[in-house]
């Protein structure tokens, strides 16, 4: 291609890779050496309209197709930015049916396939739909490699782009490449900013396509143009291929190139239709209306046209280059800046008729309502209760999936409805969807106008008829009175949870306080305590003991009514509350009511109360009840996974890598940060981003080994996010940056860091944690020689510990007083402490404190005289931290490491004996999923890699327990990990003679 070497000798080098990480992955499989198989690698190709990209991304197609690899391209449409996931759609519109066969995520990646509706998954969520779609990338790059293409991104609608940022930010691990083409000035800013974050972090490759020279011009232009013409038609277009191509083309057909006066690209191509005969020109311009659905057929009968004479009229387009045919038989015209001219001069009745006609042939085809709607959109013009009804669907179909384009819908569908009495109950409930759709997508401003406005609405008025009269007029104003409160209610709930996601509690409570105060019915004061309770303790001005007395009332209302639901909501989220105060006794007494319910409810009546089961969850992590916490989540987790609420699902998953990080199973804690993080970000909630990227954080100081940049870099992103707030996620994520900056050698800053979470007086910092981030500023005072510091913020920690009477608090405090003694020189006095910490710590299952305090305490017990019971320590620790996978406490073993750490005494044969003999008696499939178990896999993840139902793991994993003789996954965790260090080790041992 004509001044393209480079960006083709770039694309050749990463498309060389792909095929030789396809053929490694192969080889791989055969059982030989694994090996690192790839990662895919996006190339951003971005220009101005008709500078070539699309020609460039044909020959790269063209060269990966010679290589063997499996190619899809798609392309974004302008009139189409509605359509979810349509340039996806696109790509995979060729794709073999049976390539799916056995993958068992089809379900998931339906709505991209464009599966009739019956077959569309109405479990999928939109973050499940992209890990399936990497998967589903990975599955079709792994017998030769793949390549990606998608055209015009700048186009693209909103779930397209957010399932390509999830696949920038996640690197697919298989070998793919992923080419996209942009127009700069036209692209969002959200995907421009993606890209540009991708290319500063390695992950993206920009190619800037520029002008052609002068000499490619002349070479395009051939040796039968004279050099003076080719010249001005080259000053005339700038270089711009298409430009170029379209002014020789009108100079062959007679006209002058004048550089003076050059006629512009719009008249250019108009004068090319002026040729046309009308029934040519009718087919031309529906191509340009119907877009992705222009198939001959399609267009045969938006046309009214048949036979010889249109498949004539069809060549003739072709061969003038105006219409050109894809592999699936979609006709498109040459350029999409030809379809813009078209489309802008095709009357506007005339579009409407195409688009209706194209809805009601989909239709008849069975085409689903999201299929239609685009057409349905753009044929509407007044009020249609059928049409109204498809757009209806369609939003309720793409409500999990695509919220933005469901918004959209339902904005349409309300712009059409009749502003009358008879459709405002209609109009209500509409209004309360599409704002919980905004709120889904990131449009948590608009999705609050909207809920503002409803919630200032007036009732439906009685229309002036007197009560008394008709008893059935009666009981149907009474009806309707009902109604109206019932979605004031929830447009109220939904307005201040909006508020919390805003960062705005204050203005929720008050919203929350005002309804209250309208004295509605128990039922109502029930949702509203839930949703008054759930305001606090994250916000800077609403504390747990403000908002106390009016949860209490609700909890009695609930009681009142016999609503075990709504109680269990309400013992969770007081739990929750007094946990973070540090007020324990109540704490446990509601924990365990709440517990109690909860455990006793069926799932259907737990849907809505999946953020109270959140709240249980943080509430039994905060008390150390780690088995009931992890219990819980992943219970709520399932529920709020299979009833569609994505906003309770960052809660819960970062309530199981709190869990995880404590238990040590860093790996899994990682990962479910990761994916809160993913919501987090579509949901465009500041504070819950913040508080998501300060967990992913501490997952990862604990994950990486010493000297691994990323665990503070992802806090800097934290506090970054929390900007100027004053809440628990601002006052956690500068906690989280103090411990990230002091595991990576900057006291000065990790003390900084502190004193800004919780004030000079740490009074921000959560109480019932206090003494835990307290112990990085006893150690980053004792590094900075501030020891007078460091024994006034240690004596603070044992006394805060003393009264909360939570043992890994205690064990934190007790690590900070045994920094004292250490600094100076009582190395016994120290090791006692350490020794102490890690009881403490594993009376909880504190797994990675506990390893923590064995390993800072070992060389100390050796330096002390007592170098067994240093070298027993150590190895005890290594082990928990080579099982929890912590790279953070390997490297702390490695660095504390006792001269006589090899020695066999520590794998004592009683020990090897009784673990063997209580392994034994699990069969192979238990073993199996006590090995799942100790990877930190889920139930439900578990069940989802056998090919089973999470019931029979649960049932798998019970009877693991009672076999061997443990009552949590964490102990089954550490059992099975001491069985792979006790089979490595007499692996390793020489043959005795």
């Amino acid at each position: 291609m004509l001044s393209r070497s480079v960006e083709l000798a770039r694309f050749d080098e990463l498309l060389d890779r792909a095929a030789r990480d396809a053929r490694a992955a192969r080889g791989t499989a055969k059982g030989e050496e694994s090996r690192d198989t790839g990662r895919s690698q996006l190339v951003d190709i971005t220009g101005a309209a008709g500078i070539g990209k699309s020609r460039l991304l044909g020959e790269v197609c063209a060269r990966a197709r010679r290589r063997g690899l499996t190619v899809l391209r798609g392309r974004a449409t302008e009139y189409e930015r509605e359509v979810p996931f349509q340039v996806f759609t696109d790509a995979l519109a060729d794709l073999d049916p049976h390539t799916l066969d056995g993958f068992h995520e089809a379900d998931a990646v339906s709505p991209l396939l464009q599966r009739s509706a019956a077959r569309q998954s109405d479990a999928a969520d939109r973050f499940g739909l992209h890990r399936s779609t990497a998967a589903l990338l990975a599955r079709l790059a792994a017998p030769s490699g793949l390549l990606l293409a998608l055209d015009d991104l700048h186009w693209a609608d909103s779930a397209s782009l957010e399932l390509l940022d999830h696949l920038v930010r996640h690197a697919v691990h298989a070998p793919v490449v992923l080419a996209v083409t942009r127009r700069d000035r036209q692209s969002p800013e959200s995907l421009a900013a993606r890209l540009t974050r991708g290319v500063d972090d390695g992950t993206v490759v920009r190619l800037g396509l520029g002008p052609l020279s002068a000499r490619d011009c002349a070479e395009l232009a051939g040796p039968g143009m004279s050099p003076a013409d080719t010249a001005a038609l080259y000053a005339a277009s700038e270089g711009n291929p298409l430009y170029f191509l379209t002014l020789l083309q009108a100079h062959r057909g007679g006209a002058t190139a004048e550089s003076s006066s050059p006629p512009g690209l719009g008249a250019l191509l108009l004068e090319e239709l002026t040729a046309l005969t009308p029934s040519q020109r009718g087919i031309v311009e529906a191509v340009a209306v119907l877009g992705e659905h222009a198939t001959p057929a399609m267009l045969g009968r938006v046309t009214g046209r048949s036979g010889t004479a249109f498949t004539d009229d069809v060549v003739t387009l072709t061969h003038r280059d105006l219409l050109r045919s894809d592999p699936q038989g979609l006709l498109t015209l040459r350029h999409p800046v030809v379809r813009t001219l078209v489309h802008e001069r095709t009357p506007f009745s005339r579009r409407v008729d195409i688009h209706r006609l194209a809805a009601e042939e989909l239709a008849l085809a069975g085409a689903s309502a999201a299929e239609r709607a685009h057409h349905v959109e753009r044929s509407l013009t007044a009020w249609d209760p059928a049409a109204v009804a498809v757009l209806d669907e369609a939003a309720a179909r793409t409500a999990r999936t695509a919220p933005a384009s469901c918004a959209h819908w339902l904005d349409v569908a309300l712009r059409h409805l009749p502003q009358t009495a008879e459709h405002a109950p209609r109009r209500r409930e509409l209004t309360l969807r599409r704002a919980r759709a905004l709120a889904a997508c990131g449009g948590l401003r608009e999705s609050r106008d909207l809920l503002q406005e409803l919630i200032a609405s007036p009732p439906r008025s009685p229309g002036g008829r007197a009560t008394g009269q008709d008893p059935d007029q009666d009981h149907d104003q009474d009806h309707d009175q009902d109604q109206d409160q019932d979605l004031r209610v929830r447009a109220v709930v939904l307005c201040a949870l909006v508020e919390r996601h805003l960062g705005r509690c204050t203005e929720a409570v008050a919203l929350l306080r005002r309804e209250l105060a309208r004295g509605p019915a128990p039922a109502d004061v029930v949702r509203l305590g839930l949703e008054l309770g759930s305001a606090a303790p994250q916000g800077s001005g609403t504390s747990y003991p403000q908002v106390r007395a009016e949860v209490e009332a609700a909890l009695a209302a609930a009681r009142s009514m016999g609503n075990e639901a709504g109680e269990a909501g309400l013992l969770a989220v007081a739990a929750l509350g007094e946990a973070y105060e540090g007020n324990m006794t109540a704490a446990h007494e509601r924990a365990g009511q709440a517990a109690a319910l909860v455990d006793s409810l069926p799932d259907n009546d737990l849907t809505a109360l999946c953020e109270p089961l959140a709240r249980l969850g943080w509430a039994e992590a905060f008390l150390e009840h780690y088995p009931d916490a992890e219990r819980h989540a992943e219970r709520g987790l399932d529920i709020a996974r299979r009833s569609g609420q994505l906003y309770v699902m960052p809660h819960l998953l970062l309530c199981l890598s709190h869990v995880r990080v404590q238990t040590c199973r860093v790996s899994s804690a990682v990962e479910l940060a990761d994916l809160a993080e993913d919501i987090a970000r579509g949901i465009g909630s500041d504070q819950l981003l913040t508080f998501a990227l300060a967990s992913k954080a501490s997952a990862l100081v604990a994950a990486c080994p010493p000297g691994d940049p990323r665990p503070l870099a992802v806090a800097g992103e934290a506090v970054a996010a929390a900007g100027t707030g004053v809440n628990w996620w601002a006052s956690t994520a500068w906690c989280i940056f103090g411990w990230a900056s002091l595991m990576a050698g900057d006291p000065v800053r990790a003390r900084d860091a502190l004193l800004q979470a919780g004030g000079p007086e740490l009074h921000r910092i959560q109480p019932s944690m206090r003494p835990l981030y307290v112990e990085i500023l006893v150690t980053s005072a004792l590094v900075m020689g501030r020891s007078e510091e460091a024994r006034e913020w240690a004596e603070q920690a044992r006394k805060e510990a003393e009264q909360l009477g939570l043992p890994m608090q205690r064990a934190s405090a007790l690590r900070s007083s045994a920094h004292l003694p250490l600094a100076q020189g009582d190395t016994a006095a120290a090791a006692d402490l350490f020794a102490q910490a890690a009881v403490e710590s594993a009376r909880c299952g504190a797994v990675f404190w506990e390893a923590f305090s064995l390993l800072l305490g070992a060389p100390l017990e050796a330096a002390a005289g007592r170098g067994r019971d240093g070298t027993l320590a150590w190895l005890r620790g290594r082990r928990l931290a080579e099982a929890g996978g912590s790279g953070m406490l390997v490297g702390l073993a490695d660095a504390t490491r006792p001269p006589d750490s090899g020695s066999e005494a520590a794998y004592s044969s009683p020990d090897r004996a009784e673990l063997a003999e209580r392994l034994a008696t699990l069969t192979a499939r238990e073993l199996e999923i006590a090995e799942l178990v100790a990877q930190g896999l889920t139930s439900q993840a578990i069940a989802d890699r056998l090919y089973v139902s999470r019931r029979t793991v649960d049932t798998h994993v019970s009877r693991a327990f009672r076999k061997t003789g443990v009552s949590s996954r964490t102990a089954l965790a550490t059992l099975m990990a001491r069985r792979r260090t006790g089979n490595r080790f007499m692996d390793a041992r020489p043959e005795q003679g």
